[in-house]
Formats: C-alpha cells, sequence, structure tokens
C-alpha cells in the first residue's frame, strides 16, 4: 500500500469507504497520523485486501490487532519469523515501502500515481523511494537503437559523420 508502519499499526475500520458500484474500498487517513500532516487517500491492492478480508471482524476499531489488542509496531517476532523465513534477515519494515515505489515505476505507474500512492508531497522522495530497476532502465537505453533485420545486431539510431581533412 505505501503505507508507513504507523499507518498500517492505527488503521481503522471507520476510516474505510466503499467505492459505488466496485467492491473495492479505500481508506482515508486523518491530517494527525500522517507525515505531511495532510488527510492521505490509501488505495487497497489484492494483496492488502486479503491482508485486511482476514482481519474483519476480530476488534471493532483497528483493522490490525494481536490478542484483542490494536498492533503497536510492525517489527515484532512475526516480522523476525517473515524475514527468517524469506531469506531476507537485514530487510527493515520500511523497506516494504521502496519495494512498494519500484515495483510501480517496473509497472510504468506515472509518477502522479506513485506520489499518491506513497503519500509524498515533494517529486524528490517519490524518486527516491521508486529507484529504477536494472533491467527497465535497460529497456529504456535500448529504446533508441535500430535493429538491423538482417544482421541481427543493434547498433546506434544516430552515426556521427567525422569532417575530412
Amino acid at each position: 500500500t505505501g503505507c508507513r508502519e504507523q499507518e498500517v499499526c492505527q488503521l481503522r475500520w471507520d476510516w474505510e469507504y466503499e467505492l459505488v458500484g466496485s467492491e473495492h474500498s479505500i481508506f482515508i487517513l486523518p491530517d494527525w497520523l500522517t507525515k505531511n500532516a495532510e488527510e492521505r487517500i490509501v488505495v487497497v491492492n489484492k494483496e492488502a485486501r486479503k491482508a485486511i478480508e482476514m482481519a474483519r471482524g476480530q476488534h471493532p476499531e483497528f483493522v490490525f490487532t494481536y490478542k484483542g489488542n490494536p498492533v503497536t509496531k510492525i517489527n515484532n517476532t512475526a516480522w523476525k519469523n517473515s524475514r527468517k523465513k524469506a531469506a531476507l534477515p537485514l530487510a527493515r519494515v520500511h523497506d516494504l515501502k521502496h519495494t512498494f515505489g519500484r515495483r510501480l515505476r517496473a509497472a510504468d505507474v506515472s509518477f502522479e500515481d506513485r506520489q499518491d500512492l506513497l503519500g509524498h508531497k515533494n517529486g524528490n522522495i517519490t524518486t527516491h523511494y521508486s529507484e529504477a530497476e536494472i533491467r527497465n532502465l535497460i529497456t529504456a537505453s535500448n529504446k533508441i537503437c535500430i535493429e538491423d533485420v538482417n544482421s541481427r545486431k543493434i547498433h546506434e539510431a544516430i552515426v556521427l559523420k567525422r569532417k575530412k581533412g
């Protein structure tokens, strides 16, 4: 979702709004919770929806709870066990936000939409969270090349001519 740790931990059912004519919903986070002190819309994708639906009905106020109490931090035993299982012992909770941003960019999601999904006001921060994947940069750099159908070699599209003399 691109949410920060405390946005997930504090998520409440009364912040959820169903989209009319759709099976989707969004959460509107209050200004006191967000880093920019402005309300923020959180769009819930299919994977996040699964986690939310599993939590539905377990607590009247908070979405994510443990033993009847709201989760206060994600960096807990479950997170540590998940990191170990995934062979990512150094992964931080905040790395999930970076991964979300990078995957959005790799999927050709527009800069403006990435900025909104990540909850950023500043474009430089969005770029920080959505650094390019190397293979996307290779593909992008190859877009300016022309393929020679006969030789199956890729060469530069523009050839600079040397001056004689």
